[in-house]
């Protein structure tokens, strides 16, 4: 049997007319259209080369033709290698160079750039836009639509996600297509997802969010989607009036209970609101239920793994709970140091198992060994509790990677670059609760002899070395930071400090990353 997931989605459609995506300014795509797109462009990329298996990194703005070249990769059998538009070329320097990828597809302002990096793995570049416009496209209006696609097992490879870490370097989570067929069901039908429901689409679609959960799904039940290429509070709106489901990440909801629009008329057509890629905090759960007569529904999901819990569709959406798992999947709670069991309500180790849970890391055998038991569960090294409801509690993260509006930041990677500037002893970064990002990257910096930087000029001058999502939201300057007797930082004391930092609340009360509570 073929498993390819887009086999499953196209090869048994039996209404090619049913509409699939909407844009604001541009033509209504059916699912005939979006079959002879992704036909086109999997012929573009046999053309060039990709053979199944082959990796096709992909770093371009949000656009139809985007997702449509994220079916097309698949349909030819080839892996999808999405990368945040935001990378820097000494970024994308390390990623493409260990995936290897035998295709780049970037927008056409980078691929000078890019160019030398290619060139190292002996990869083609194509180009693809904000508005869908390059090469590859090009290439695609007199390509043929038909395409049969690739049969692949459900063991082999669909996409690679790079994920952070906080030592060493990223890693590549190998996501196979069971993996996304098994979540993408798994949510068809804890979300009671139908062919009537329209997707209002405003997240980006470079990370399992935008790409996989909201995708995926809504191709699976035969929906639709409404595409934006970037969340605006007004215009999601105004969406409203003609959509069912919106999917965001909490400062989507935060913004929109900023907007005065935002009332239980506008958001009456809608059936349900989802929110994960960052913890949401309680009181935002309760404003939002009272405002709009809608509570929110929050699920746990990880790169790793899709989605793990959900709370229910129908039953309480608890504030500060991510509900109990999917069906399919286990979820325990366990030791940190024994990887023992623990009973209900006690605090320890998440860990997960499933059809939903990746292969491993990317050429990474020996780390992949070490993330999983000797019983297939997978330690997220998140903290949380399962309640007697059987309801997870994320309570924080044994690790030091922050999540900063759903994307992950490597604490290190930063660390580096502010101890290289002039004037700096040493740095500190961590993630502390941030009301619009759920956790703001914030810096703790101790100025070197001479050292005058301000804060200001300091992050003028990491402005061009970093991703805009990894440039802390504030730096803060002390004279010394807290160490333990080995000498190492004690960030758990710091994100204590400076927990109130940006006037937010933490959810459930507990610090995210104190590990004392275990």
């Amino acid at each position: 049997m073929n498993a390819n997931l887009f086999s499953r989605l196209f090869d048994d459609l039996d209404d090619a007319s049913l509409l699939a995506i909407e844009t604001m300014d541009g033509p209504r795509i059916t699912y005939g259209d979006l079959i002879a797109f992704s036909g086109r462009l999997a012929n573009v990329l046999v053309a060039r080369g990709v053979r199944p298996g082959d990796r096709v990194a992909v770093q371009a703005e949000k656009s139809v033709p985007n997702l449509a070249l994220y079916l097309a990769t698949a349909r030819a059998g080839a892996v999808y290698l999405p990368l945040n538009d935001a990378y820097t070329l000494s970024e994308l320097d390390y990623f493409i160079t260990d995936a290897e990828p035998s295709l780049v597809v970037c927008d056409p302002s980078k691929a000078g750039g890019l160019q030398a990096i290619a060139s190292k793995v002996n990869a083609t570049i194509e180009t693809l836009d904000a508005k869908g416009k390059g090469s590859l496209t090009g290439a695609a209006t007199t390509a043929k639509p038909d395409f049969i696609t690739v049969a692949r097992a459900g063991d082999d490879l669909a996409a690679i996600l790079y994920t952070s870490g906080t030592t060493g370097r990223s890693k590549g989570a190998m996501l196979t297509h069971d993996n996304l067929t098994s979540n993408a069901m798994s949510l068809v039908d804890a979300w009671r997802f139908t062919q009537k429901d329209v997707l209002i689409h405003a997240l980006p679609i470079h990370h399992t969010h935008g790409l996989f959960v909201a995708g995926n799904v809504t191709l699976l039940a035969r929906a639709s989607m409404i595409f934006l290429p970037r969340f605006d509070p007004e215009a999601v709106i105004n969406i409203m009036a003609r959509a069912t489901v919106l999917m965001g990440v909490p400062t989507f909801y935060t913004r929109l209970l900023q907007h005065p629009a935002l009332t239980k008329e506008s958001t009456g057509p809608m059936r349900l609101f989802i929110s994960g890629s960052a913890p949401l905090l309680a009181d935002t759960h309760r404003e939002w239920s009272a405002r709009t007569g809608h509570a929110l529904l929050e699920r746990y999901g990880m790169t790793e793994t899709g989605m793990n819990t959900s709370n229910p569709y129908d039953g309480d959406r608890v504030p500060g709970a991510v509900g109990p798992a999917l069906r399919g999947v286990s979820v325990r709670v366990t030791d940190r140091e024994s990887g023992k069991e623990l009973p209900r309500e006690s605090v320890g180790m998440i860990e997960v198992r499933g059809p939903n849970v990746f292969k491993g890391y990317w050429r990474m055998p020996e780390k992949t060994r070490t993330e999983f038991r000797d019983d297939g569960f997978f330690i997220t090294g998140d903290i949380g509790k399962i309640d007697h409801r059987d309801y997870v509690h994320i309570l924080g993260r044994g690790t030091d990677l922050v999540i900063t509006g759903g994307l992950n930041v490597y604490p290190k990677e930063v660390e580096s670059e502010i101890d290289a500037l002039a004037g700096v002893a040493e740095s500190a970064v961590i993630g502390v609760p941030h009301p619009d990002f759920g956790e703001g990257v914030t810096a703790v910096v101790v100025r070197g002899k001479n050292g005058d930087m301000t804060e200001e000029q300091m992050l003028k001058a990491l402005d061009g070395r970093l991703a805009k999502f990894k440039i802390p939201k504030r730096i803060i300057f002390v004279d010394e930071l807290p160490r333990n007797a080995m000498g190492k930082v004690q960030k758990n004391i710091l994100r204590h400090t400076y927990a109130g930092l940006y006037g937010s609340k933490v959810p459930g009360g507990f610090l995210p990353h104190d590990v004392k509570k275990l």
